[in-house]
């Protein structure tokens, strides 16, 4: 008995091209050019989550820096500091304190300042 295909291929390549939505010219419409764009975008999306993490811890780190060094520190001492002082948090709140609680931020500098020379 002749088996046909033509839904299984239609449904392959109507959701391969759904994924392929928003992207410009052929690359949206015709089904190769399309599955090479999608395998791509896929690709990069899976490597770019980590890059994402990577690139917020760089930003958490020169937005503490500039904070500190303001305040007479480095950022070296300052982390050296907290760890000594025995405070656990991290750079991504230590980032937002430095912005939204200046005042805040200059207990724990200080802090960090005391412990950091003794």
């Amino acid at each position: 008995m002749r088996v046909k295909r033509g839904v299984q291929a239609k449904r392959r390549k109507k959701r391969l091209l759904k994924l392929a939505k928003g992207f410009r010219g052929g690359r949206s419409k015709l089904f190769r050019t399309a599955s090479d764009s999608v395998h791509k975008a896929l690709m990069y999306a899976y490597r770019d989550r980590k890059v994402r993490k990577r690139d917020f811890r760089k930003l958490w780190i020169i937005r503490i820096n500039a904070a500190v060094r303001m305040r007479g520190l480095s950022y070296s001492k300052f982390i050296h500091g907290l760890k000594s002082a025995g405070v656990e948090l991290d750079r991504k709140v230590l980032a937002d304190l430095a912005i939204k609680d200046p005042k805040g931020f200059d207990a724990i500098a200080q802090l960090a300042a005391e412990q950091s020379k003794a």
